[in-house]
């Protein structure tokens, strides 16, 4: 069996992989309160590096909330807020953004240590620059989403430009999950390979981002507030679009009693596509397919219990965190089908 070299460090770049995931899958659930609370439009400047200290004065405070008073969130929704009640909404963006640099710096400054070092396994150098550049990619698709609803017009940001960003935020998850498996099979056999897409790998992990894809449409839409009612919708099992007169376009990406509907019933092939990824590497790996089952058996239960308690924060963002969850477990069982093929 042929050695690594010395220098090359496997375990340790997939424990700082590891890491980032998880600070990603908070700022994952951050994202979701700072859209459920209506804070996304609270900071309308983007300023990468004075941006990371908030107002210190109350001179700072006025003139931070004088900007948002211009915009038609304010104007349409929050008229008479209070400088207190700004303030609350100010904190969670602002905890997403600084989150946000929290995690390119997380990335960027352990890869470069790791590139002067020579850590890096040949091969694996231009995958985590990919990685870099996703994450980079994702603050720029947060800052245009921002800037979407920042007009006298616009109550909240655009739903397509929250789903790119969420999705965005999910791929690069993936990204690095899947990364932080082949280096730790790296670790285990300097000779492993690795590990290959499948063609199951490929359709459930595309019936998968259509479901996401959709329930950050429903984030977007705030279609999660049609209906409190499971398994019908108001009374009615298709409860009919909002809007007549609209193009099929509109209709299935944007008529929020369509998406929901859309993101409620393609959720069950889902889990059926999961299943079948979850049966099939049982042999190979029986933890990856009990955290499948358990990722989507929890999701499915919070969804339900989402729309019927009538999208409380906390149960809406906890649906958000095992979105993210379902996500990981999916990678892993997709990384084990594509080893055992491999191997």
């Amino acid at each position: 069996m042929t050695s690594l070299p010395a220098s090359v460090r496997p375990r340790a770049l997939a424990t700082w992989l590891f890491a980032v995931a998880a600070l990603i899958v908070l700022m994952v659930v951050i994202g979701g309160i700072t859209r459920l609370t209506e804070s996304g439009l609270s900071i309308t400047e983007w300023k990468p590096f004075t941006g990371t200290i908030p107002p210190l004065t109350e001179a700072a405070w006025q003139a931070e909330f004088a900007r948002y008073q211009q915009i038609g969130q304010y104007e349409q929704l929050n008229q008479g807020m209070t400088l207190a009640e700004f303030k609350n909404i100010f904190f969670w963006e602002y905890l997403h953004r600084l989150l946000g640099r929290v995690i390119g710096m997380a990335f960027a400054l352990p890869l470069l240590w790791f590139a002067i070092r020579r850590a890096i396994p040949k091969g694996y150098g231009w995958r985590l620059i990919a990685l870099l550049a996703l994450g980079g990619l994702q603050g720029a698709l947060g800052w245009w989403m921002v800037k979407s609803g920042l007009n006298k017009t616009s109550t909240a940001v655009d739903h397509f430009w929250l789903s790119a960003h969420l999705m965005t935020a999910l791929f690069t998850l993936g990204g690095i999950v899947w990364t932080a498996l082949d280096l730790l099979a790296l670790r285990r056999n300097p000779m492993a390979r690795p590990a290959r897409l499948t063609g199951l790998a490929v359709a459930v992990l595309a019936v998968l981002a259509v479901q996401l894809f959709f329930g950050a449409l429903v984030a977007g839409l705030r279609a999660g507030l049609v209906t409190d009612q499971w398994p019908l919708m108001n009374d009615h099992f298709f409860p009919g679009v909002s809007q007549a007169g609209q193009s099929l376009g509109h209709i299935l990406f944007s008529d929020p009693a369509v998406v929901h509907f859309i993101h409620r019933w393609w959720a069950w092939v889902t889990v059926a596509a999961l299943v079948v990824l979850a049966r099939k590497i049982r042999a190979a790996d029986r933890r990856a397919s009990i955290a499948i089952h358990s990722a989507f058996g929890a999701q499915i239960l919070l969804g339900i219990a989402t729309v019927m308690a009538g999208m409380p924060i906390w149960l809406a963002a906890l649906h958000q965190l095992t979105g993210a969850l379902v996500v990981i477990a999916t990678v892993w069982g997709a990384h084990v089908a594509g080893s055992r093929a491999g191997a």
